[in-house]
């Protein structure tokens, strides 16, 4: 079980941890990334944020993150997979896009607040893409997000993405319902079939490359990570 020190905020949400490191480490390894700026996208407690500051244990023994932190989380990997022992980079911008404001700012993100944005979490993508320092890879992540987007919106994310990479290397990872995520491979799994397809998407100039690393279920807390 995770052992949080928080003030409000939704603790369902820190079981993504497990799922989103490893898949930003991915992202990274893909572009040779020294440093990267994250932007958490319709989350209003903005959780996914602290993914660097807590310590994650995965069943088959690989821990990642920091050992120190007062969040730990414990991850079950099934189907025979491992995730990489891979660190992310270092951190250098935090970014929050949120239709609304959240109740109270995370004990973890209250000392270093991140850059927030509200209102249309599609029409302020390009703002908040711009917001990260030109020297790190952006990352943008979105857990169970998309769903909350009508159907015909949800292409105009991946749009947005498109466009920022022309002038620079853009990255997706997500976590979404089985094809709640334009272009993210679907693996022949019937949608409402209760688990999340992991992604990770770099777009790049013209080119851009589009995988699914794995199936998570429960929230993130059992991970099924691709060979």
């Amino acid at each position: 079980m995770a052992r949080t020190a928080r003030r409000g905020g939704a603790t369902d949400e820190t079981g993504r941890y497990a799922v989103l490191y490893p898949a930003i480490a991915e992202a990274a390894h893909r572009v040779g990334a020294t440093a990267i700026g994250l932007i958490d996208v319709g989350r209003p407690a903005a959780l996914n944020l602290c993914v660097d500051r807590v310590g994650i244990t995965y069943s088959d023994g690989v821990f990642l993150g920091d050992p120190d932190s007062p969040v730990q989380e414990s991850c079950s990997i099934v189907h025979g997979g491992a995730v990489p022992d891979r660190a992310m980079p270092p951190v250098v911008r935090r970014v929050a896009v949120t239709r609304h404001r959240p109740d109270v700012e995370d004990a973890l993100l209250a000392e270093d607040p991140p850059v927030r944005f509200y209102g249309d979490v599609v029409e302020l993508l390009s703002e908040a893409i711009a917001a990260v320092p030109e020297d790190a890879l952006v990352v943008v992540t979105t857990t169970r997000a998309l769903s909350r987007l009508p159907i015909p919106r949800r292409p105009s994310f991946v749009d947005r993405l498109r466009e920022a990479a022309t002038g620079r290397t853009v990255a997706w990872v997500s976590a979404e319902g089985v094809g709640a995520a334009p272009s993210v491979p679907t693996l022949g799994d019937r949608p409402a079939s209760g688990h999340s397809i992991v992604g990770v998407a770099v777009y790049r100039g013209s080119e851009q490359h589009v995988d699914a690393v794995g199936r998570c279920w429960s929230r993130g807390r059992m991970l099924d990570w691709f060979p």
